[in-house]
């Protein structure tokens, strides 16, 4: 292919990308990343929790180099789709009702995203007139997305660590598509915008942010983080980041709810898919406890197909709105409570029992009285045990 008439290629690949209805677009080459050090620094402090994928060797080197991955990769499309959807009124100033992040309120991005990726192959293989050879991931390999949507001009990494746009804010996926033919490149987004503003570090109620480093880059401890703790971490919420919860029930958009960037630019998406499905747009947390509660694992996958929520999976998701409804602290919410501590899962019951210490009203802490010569797992007996003390 000539440069004129790759030139002309990208031009309307950006043209048809938009029309797929990606917001941004840009492209960039297939040399090795420039964040491994940093990358294997983080790994190597356990930021990363529990999630063991991202340290296995064979991941860590595929995000080194994307020809680990394609070995003929030449050029790489980065294209976002924004999936900013409105909060129902007061929904956050309201304890009885869970947060869902709002990602997560539709159908699962993953799918939606890839689709259109693969559509914009299809386009780009009917341009070309032969066989191209392309790769679309949207979260779904060891490829360092944000490194690449930077380089590609898409914008710069927030203290957050989210990558944010200029004209956008940071409301949106980033999907990447690999190619085997040279393309011309964007020029990177070379700025820090963040300026001196800490509003996100400020904001965390976990402190989860710790700033930048001393190359400039931003670092997080997953372990602290509202998002991990809700959907990655499989075990036990730890105790001392419980009340910082509050009532969001899967992920966070804490630090991106007080951005400027956001505030200021941030508009409602027009994707069907990303529109909030019926009891996730701030869904009364006993309601939905109850509903839990009243479903097995098959049942759950079910109720939940098609949805990020799928992941959290039914007991951490009952985990989590235990959580919630201690915070919450209400005596209503002892009937919905007493039957979590029964439930059984252990790690429902197990949070649960500090549910019920949190209201910790004299028939809560009947409850939990009864409910300690039954209990057979021990640290279950543990959590109910801290809970009347």
């Amino acid at each position: 292919m000539t440069p004129d008439a790759s030139r002309e290629l990208v031009i309307g690949l950006k043209v048809e990308a938009r029309r797929l209805g990606f917001s941004l677009v840009g492209v960039t080459g297939s040399r090795a990343s420039g964040h491994m050090e940093l990358y294997r620094g983080w790994i190597g402090q356990d930021r990363h929790g529990e999630m063991a994928y991202l340290a296995r060797e064979d991941s860590v080197a595929r995000r080194a180099d994307l020809t680990a991955t394609m070995d003929s990769v030449r050029s790489v499309i980065v294209v976002a789709h924004d999936y900013y959807v409105e909060d129902a009124p007061d929904i956050t100033a309201d304890a009885s009702r869970g947060v869902i992040a709002r990602y997560a309120r539709g159908d699962d991005y993953h799918d939606v995203v890839r689709e259109k990726l693969l559509d914009l192959l299809s386009w780009i293989r009917d341009e070309v007139g032969g066989d191209v050879l392309g790769r679309a991931y949207v979260d779904t390999g060891p490829i360092l997305e944000r490194e690449l949507a930077q380089r590609a001009g898409l914008g710069w990494f927030g203290r957050n660590t989210v990558l944010i746009n200029p004209a956008k804010g940071s409301y949106f996926f980033v999907g990447v598509l690999l190619l085997d033919i040279d393309l011309p490149h964007d020029d990177p987004f070379e700025e820090d915008r963040c300026g001196t503003c800490r509003a996100c570090l400020d904001a965390c109620p976990t402190a989860a942010l710790l700033g930048r480093d001393a190359q400039g880059a931003p670092v997080i401890d997953a372990r602290r983080c509202i998002s991990y703790l809700t959907i990655e971490l499989r075990g036990p919420i730890p105790i001392e980041l419980r009340p910082g919860m509050g009532n969001r029930i899967f992920g966070c958009d804490i630090c991106q709810e007080v951005c400027p960037w956001n505030e200021k630019f941030a508009e409602a998406c027009d994707e069907p898919a990303y529109r909030a499905r019926e009891g996730l747009d701030g869904p009364r947390l006993m309601e939905l406890a109850d509903q839990l509660l009243s479903v097995d694992d098959r049942q759950f996958r079910e109720l939940f197909a098609k949805s990020p929520m799928r992941r959290a999976k039914r007991t951490g998701l009952l985990r989590n709105v235990c959580v919630a409804l201690g915070n919450w602290g209400a005596r209503e919410s002892l009937p919905t409570l007493e039957r979590a501590i029964r439930d059984p899962a252990p790690l429902v019951r197990g949070h649960a029992a500090w549910a019920l210490g949190e209201v910790g009203s004299p028939d809560a802490v009947s409850v939990l009285v009864e409910r300690v010569s039954d209990e057979d797992d021990d640290w279950v007996q543990r959590e109910i045990e801290l809970a009347l003390s």
